[in-house]
């Protein structure tokens, strides 16, 4: 039978762990070429590895989303390779610290918009226009629930998270008539090394994070892996301008 994404080119960026190693594992197993991106090297290398160790085919370009330059080196490298570009998984992202938005640093709302939202444009900006000539294509944003709702103490990364989900809307609208999808993902909390690492110093947030579920659990990365996956392919055909909480029913209490 053959996969959701069969014979088709998929691009995934944050891919050298969580959300985006399992999303490019999911595109890999159900049929498309997968290109891994990250700045981080090491943990890419071993999706590409988990990737054709399963008997599919990937490759590695590195870039950082933040800059034109690099974006658009990566989707040129993505057509150079494969020939196309029919799905991206713009998900690259980061926490950044955490303060209130008096006490917030120009530092860190710089950092996080940067790589947040300015990534996210930059990636449409060149992924666009390839789909635009080869005749349609799908993409898919990692907004959040903090897209779609307040968060307090993480205003730079709501404000990120809210302008993913506007500027989606926008493309989606933009090129709905030439064959192009847009839509977004946006996850509650989900164990990945991202929250890991943003909740060491406080290990009971992650319980509090838990117990604040209606199913009581936090979510796996593989689990919006999936509805990426399922977004960027066919059977979501007539999806588009969507931003999907897949967040366990949080912000539906």
């Amino acid at each position: 039978m053959a996969g959701l994404v069969s014979g088709k080119v998929a691009l995934v960026t944050g891919a050298g762990s969580g959300i985006g190693r399992c999303s490019a594992l999911a595109f890999a197993r159900e049929g498309a070429k997968v290109v891994v991106s990250d700045v981080v090297v090491e943990g890419s290398e071993e999706t590409v590895r988990l990737i054709k160790s399963a008997g599919g085919e990937a490759i590695f370009v590195k870039a950082d989303v933040s800059k034109a330059a690099e974006v658009e080196a990566l989707v040129n490298a993505t057509v150079s390779a494969y020939g196309r570009l029919d799905c991206a998984h713009n998900n690259a992202g980061i926490s950044g610290r955490s303060y209130s938005v008096v006490e917030d640093t120009e530092e860190n709302w710089d950092r996080i918009l940067a790589i947040n939202l300015k990534g996210v444009w930059l990636c449409m900006k060149y992924q666009v226009p390839v789909m635009l000539k080869q005749g349609g294509g799908s993409i898919v944003n990692t907004a959040s629930d903090a897209g779609l709702i307040g968060v307090k103490r993480t205003g730079a990364y709501v404000a990120s998270k809210h302008g993913v989900v506007g500027l989606t809307k926008t493309a989606a609208l933009e090129y709905a008539k030439v064959g192009i999808r847009v839509n977004a993902v946006c996850p509650g909390p989900i164990d990945t090394p991202m929250l890991q690492k943003g909740t060491k110093r406080y290990p009971q947030m992650l319980e509090k994070m838990a117990a604040a579920q209606p199913n009581g659990r936090l979510g796996k990365p593989e689990e919006i892996a999936e509805a990426a996956l399922w977004l960027c392919s066919d059977a979501a055909s007539f999806v588009t301008g969507l931003a999907m909480p897949v967040d366990g029913g949080y912000i539906a209490q």
